[in-house]
């Protein structure tokens, strides 16, 4: 499937902004299930400059720097990406097998997949989650198995409600009231699966969401997605090296609570991968350091994904 996405952001400042340093996390990056083949960045007012470079996680960042006095930004990233169907794999290791293969362990080989094992700033420990997950997660029980029913457990007990939650709305108080978005219920998906010692990230990007029949596509209607992604060593299909360069077996599962879809790499083709990190606060889309424009702004985002 061929998938255009159009990311627009629009900050409007009083009083206007003097200076401003901005990182972008919007370039979708290429993996075995996505390519990215067109990408651009615009950004207005102009800025003084501009580069990509490459986070510690393997995510495509862009940093632009503002000199002059402006009173409104406009950041527009366009990408083309084309997506393949998830492979059919299977895992078959225990919730018990995968949290004590990750255990610590004087002069063990060191995992990539253990950099998601531990708390993050979004994704804190609490008995809450371990008592709402505990059903699941079952010590003796197939992970892979455990992780579709917390998906599909969430996707039951949790309402979606735009308003309900802020960008910075603890992951706890999304699980209390038992509502939020996306990015809340990927939060709380982490914190139950790293509470029971399992590696799992965070995944933002977008989805390709189809009108009510018989109504146009609304540009801009969409929104930025985000799901989880959690590490099956004994899963085969793709070799993953190591800081060290020595090469590791295992694949990342993604789990989607919010539609309650998974998949092996992607829940699915209608899927797009920006950015993966420890929570929302590594690939935050749009975030900078502002030297004046007060507390008065507003923000705006519209995003359109659409068949290409």
């Amino acid at each position: 499937m061929q998938l255009r996405i159009t990311h627009q952001t629009r900050y409007r400042y009083t009083p206007p902004v003097q200076h401003a340093q901005h990182m972008a996390w919007l370039q979708p990056i290429t993996t075995p299930w996505q390519q990215l083949q067109e990408f651009s960045l615009e950004v207005d007012p102009a800025p003084a400059s501009q580069h990509v470079s490459t986070d510690v996680f393997g995510n495509q960042r862009c940093h632009f720097s503002l000199e002059q006095p402006h009173s409104e930004l406009l950041v527009t990233a366009r990408s083309l990406v084309q997506t393949t169907p998830p492979p059919i794999r299977y895992s078959h290791a225990s919730c018990a097998q995968v949290r004590d293969q990750f255990a610590y362990r004087a002069g063990q080989q060191f995992s990539q997949a253990a950099e998601f094992l531990y708390p993050s700033p979004y994704v804190a420990r609490d008995d809450a989650f371990a008592s709402y997950a505990a059903s699941s997660l079952a010590p003796d029980r197939c992970l892979f198995e455990a992780c579709i029913e917390l998906t599909a457990r969430m996707h039951a007990d949790f309402r979606y409600a735009p308003d309900s939650t802020s960008l910075h709305t603890p992951a706890l108080t999304a699980l209390e009231q038992r509502c939020g978005v996306c990015q809340d219920f990927a939060h709380i998906m982490l914190s139950c699966l790293r509470g029971f010692g399992l590696p799992a990230r965070y995944v933002s990007g977008y989805l390709l969401t189809s009108p009510p029949p018989g109504q146009p596509r609304l540009i801009g209607a969409d929104a930025s997605h985000a799901w989880v992604s959690v590490f099956l060593p004994d899963a085969h299909g793709e070799q993953v090296l190591n800081v060290a360069g020595v090469q590791q077996h295992g694949l990342w599962c993604d789990f989607d609570p919010t539609n309650n879809r998974f998949g092996w790499g992607t829940p699915g083709e209608d899927y797009v991968t920006v950015a993966i990190g420890r929570d929302f606060g590594d690939v935050t889309p749009l975030r900078g350091v502002l030297h004046g424009g007060g507390q008065g702004h507003t923000l705006e985002v519209g995003v359109t994904v659409e068949p290409a």
